[in-house]
């Protein structure tokens, strides 16, 4: 299209010559109704607010009230540790599979996801539960995207299938585990819930955290979880919808 340029639309019936049949057949299409044009000046661009945040998974609300969004949904390897209750884990799971994700879940507690996956069915944008170590590969493509889920109590082995393209895995952990030193290297990104004082200080050794947060989160309320990427982090309250209510129940640390 570069050089080319429309006819200016001009008041409706006004006959239009050579200029709209050579659109046309450069395979412009039909043009719609003719309507004065809507212009900013330089100026006024600034004054325009729009409510758009970044995309992917809404979790909850920041310390601001402002959407909190994590983007599952990636072209290259993505690896999150989250330590915490269940009840979050599977509110992420849950929206990560709204957006289009099929999730495969890695647990020793089938039981626990029973319900979700019954809710949201086995196939496209569903969900299905292995036992730890059974999870096949998935073929996660751009058109197909996938979040493994390892549930796997707190000693999680290897997992076979691991972070790929369009394939981001998130490991759970309920509590700090032997294991989360080297879990904590691998993750791009840590989600903390509730923990004892000793375990706040480790965590704040593993993640380098200030004082204020490793005080404040042996008193972080069920559904808050600070997460942290490299130096950013961010507290974040997840709360449920309606619907999520009914298949989860209310927000809890403890499962």
């Amino acid at each position: 299209m570069a050089g080319r340029t429309l006819p200016v639309a001009g008041a409706p019936g006004e006959a239009v010559g050579g200029t709209l049949a050579s659109a046309l057949r450069g395979g412009f299409g039909l043009l719609g109704p003719r309507h004065g044009r809507h212009a900013l000046s330089a100026d006024q661009v600034d004054t325009l607010a729009l409510p758009i945040g970044d995309d992917g998974v809404v979790i909850g609300a920041d310390a601001e009230g402002r959407p909190a969004t994590l983007g599952v949904n990636r072209p290259t390897p993505y690896d999150i540790l989250f330590i915490g209750g269940l009840w979050t884990a599977q509110i992420l799971a849950l929206r990560a599979a709204a957006t289009g994700a099929r999730v495969a879940v890695e647990t020793g507690r089938a039981g626990a996801w029973a319900q979700l996956v019954q809710a949201l069915g086995v196939g496209q944008s569903g969900m299905a539960v292995h036992d730890v170590g059974r999870v096949p590969p998935q073929g996660a493509s751009a058109g197909s995207p996938v979040l493994v889920v390892r549930d796997c109590g707190m000693r999680p082995p290897r997992g076979r299938v691991v972070s790929a393209p369009w394939q981001s895995v998130l490991t759970v952990l309920p509590y700090l585990s032997p294991v989360a030193p080297r879990l904590v290297r691998q993750a791009r990104l840590v989600g903390v819930q509730r923990v004892s004082p000793d375990e706040a200080v480790q965590i704040g050794r593993l993640l380098g955290l200030p004082g204020a947060d490793v005080e404040s989160l042996p008193t972080l309320a069920d559904g808050v979880t600070l997460w942290c990427a490299d130096r950013d982090r961010q507290y974040v309250m997840t709360q449920a919808t309606d619907a999520e209510t009914g298949l989860l129940g209310t927000a809890r640390r403890m499962d």
